[in-house]
């Protein structure tokens, strides 16, 4: 370091002692670094009598350095980064040795911050071994410190560096502290949520009111894919995709390895993240973090940083354990979903029970009656010729008597039809016998028919008064759909490529659609969408068609109407 001749203006070690005391007294009694950092800085100006002076610290993110507090510098100078090994300052930080710098105008390392400045003192302000800032002395006069005062300077930075060490050691506990306190907070949220579409919400949420993110979202696995649940905060015209393949961006890490990845850099590697991606959100960094309960991984947790913020072995380790909350929510809302399942299956099953004995009940009382009723139609044929057209009427009400008579027993047997009672059946024939029951309900609401059949079509083996009744319930189904009139067809063939083994029924309406959340649920026992329906028409057909190896489905539905198939495998 070059040797100068004494300042005229020397502090004494009584002047020194009592400055250090007073940085200590004031160190001691505040809580905000910022403002002990500005004391100390005053108190250096009028020790050391410098022009100006600076106390600039490293950020830990770049390594470079930002001026904290500053005394007789401009905005311009103040607002300057200084990297590591730039200028006098610069030098200091990277190799953490005092430079007394005479004359300034004779070394190369000098950057100007202030017009004016002739000589310069810096010294490292050192914690733990580490570099965290430089106390820079600036004066207008040449040669203006000396020996004594890097000694002075660097006994006070040492003092200056383990107080502002203890406040920055005291503030961080009480950050942790509340961020415990959050936490916990936000687990109990978690564990309040009942339902998979709230958590998300609550886990976004509170993961960046934690971090003070930019934003933060949740992205859940289906099949092999990330969709966006939800997303908590702007991205200043960036936009996330809602939906990506897993291995397309490092989510599929995340996913696949069960740990935290951070992506310093988004617009590097993660253009997939998003439609759309601008600054300041391209050069931010990233955190993203599985939502995990034991093996299962059942989403991905993604935090976006306001710039370029390196995330720390903490953010990570307090995210995961937020993440883990989340997922143990998650899970414990799925069995919630699967228990409510079971319940309402057990009172479903309830309900089929006493329907079952109310219907015994009621089958025994109208069995007499039908009896009679049967005896009445066939006195009433008698005297009708047998080409009169009430002869085809009687015939139909004969044959619904004896469907009747079936179900009658059928209920009071609480046993299912056996293939015993099987027979060869006609589809077109069941078909044309449904509507012709049907006109007459069909022409007071306008809805007209039309029943298409392929040439030679197969028999089936079956229950005929059962068969009909599917197409009675399929049929009147479409017709409550179509209040204002409209066209019931129906198509009655061969499948192409079942090799003629399965017959085909397609019953299709021009009605209103079935709404999407119905779907999942029409052909359940009590459902229903209308005041007056029991909800056991379309249940009623399913079991009948799994009885006959058959089934049905919903093959379309829209505004346009609704077409439902079924079928039966063909007689042999």
């Amino acid at each position: 370091m070059p040797h100068s001749r004494p300042s005229q203006e020397r502090p004494g070690d009584a002047r020194a002692l009592d400055c250090l005391y007073r940085v200590g007294a004031f160190v001691n009694a505040t809580e905000d670094p910022r403002e002990a950092l500005d004391f100390i800085l005053k108190e250096i100006v009028r020790t050391l009598n410098a022009s100006s002076a600076s106390i600039a610290l490293v950020e830990p993110a770049t390594g470079s350095l930002r001026i904290e507090v500053s005394n007789g510098l401009d905005a311009d100078s103040i607002s300057q980064v200084i990297n590591q090994g730039q200028g006098i300052t610069g030098w200091v930080a990277l190799y953490a040795k005092p430079q007394r710098i005479p004359d300034v105008a004779k070394d190369p390392r000098y950057v100007e911050f202030r017009k004016g400045i002739r000589s310069e003192l810096a010294v490292p302000m050192e914690l733990m071994g580490n570099v965290i800032g430089v106390v820079n002395c600036d004066s207008d006069r040449l040669d203006a410190f000396t020996e004594q005062d890097v000694a002075f300077l660097s006994l006070l930075t040492n003092e200056a560096s383990k107080a502002v060490g203890r406040i920055w050691l005291l503030r961080q506990l009480r950050s942790k502290a509340a961020q415990l306190e959050a936490l916990v907070r936000a687990a109990q949220g978690l564990a309040r949520e009942r339902d998979e579409p709230g958590i998300s919400q609550d886990l976004a949420r509170h993961t960046r009111g934690l971090l003070g993110a930019r934003a933060c979202a949740y992205y859940k696995i289906i099949d092999d894919a990330l969709i966006l649940k939800h997303q908590d905060g702007d991205l200043n015209g960036s936009e996330l995709a809602p939906g990506i393949a897993i291995n397309q961006t490092s989510l599929g890490t995340v996913v696949n390895r069960g740990r935290p990845v951070v992506v310093p850099i988004v617009g590097r590697t993660e253009e997939h993240l998003f439609t759309q991606l601008g600054e300041p959100v391209a050069s931010s960094s990233l955190l993203a973090v599985p939502v995990r309960y034991e093996d299962d991984t059942f989403g991905v947790l993604v935090c976006l940083a306001m710039g370029a913020y390196r995330f720390s072995d903490d953010d990570k380790h307090l995210v995961t354990a937020l993440s883990s909350f989340g997922a143990s929510s998650i899970q414990n809302a799925r069995l919630y979903a699967k228990v409510f399942a079971v319940e309402e299956g057990l009172r479903r099953s309830e309900r089929l029970t006493a329907l079952g004995l109310l219907s015994a009940e009621v089958a025994h009382e109208i069995r007499n009656p039908l009896t009679v009723m049967k005896l009445l139609s066939d006195t009433l044929s008698q005297g009708i010729a047998a080409d009169d057209p009430k002869m085809e009427d009687l015939g139909v009400m004969r044959e619904k008597i004896a469907h009747m008579e079936g179900v009658v027993s059928r209920v009071l047997g609480m046993s299912k039809a056996q293939s015993g009672a099987f027979h060869v059946i006609d589809l077109r024939q069941s078909a044309d016998n449904a509507a012709l029951l049907l006109r007459l309900k069909l022409q007071q609401l306008g809805v007209k028919v039309e029943i298409h059949g392929d040439q030679a079509l197969p028999t089936i083996e079956g229950n005929h008064g059962q068969i009909q009744q599917v197409f009675l319930n399929l049929m009147m189904n479409g017709v409550q759909a179509m209040s204002g009139g409209g066209l019931l067809t129906m198509r009655i063939g061969v499948e192409p490529g079942s090799l003629d083994d399965v017959v085909v029924v397609r019953i299709t309406d021009t009605g209103t659609g079935i709404p999407h959340d119905n779907l999942p649920k029409i052909f359940e026992s009590f459902f229903t969408s209308r005041e007056d329906g029991t909800g056991l028409g379309l249940a009623i057909v399913k079991r009948i068609l799994r009885d006959h190896r058959g089934d049905v489905v919903v093959e379309s539905t829209g505004p346009g109407g609704t077409t439902f198939k079924f079928w039966f495998p063909v007689g042999k």
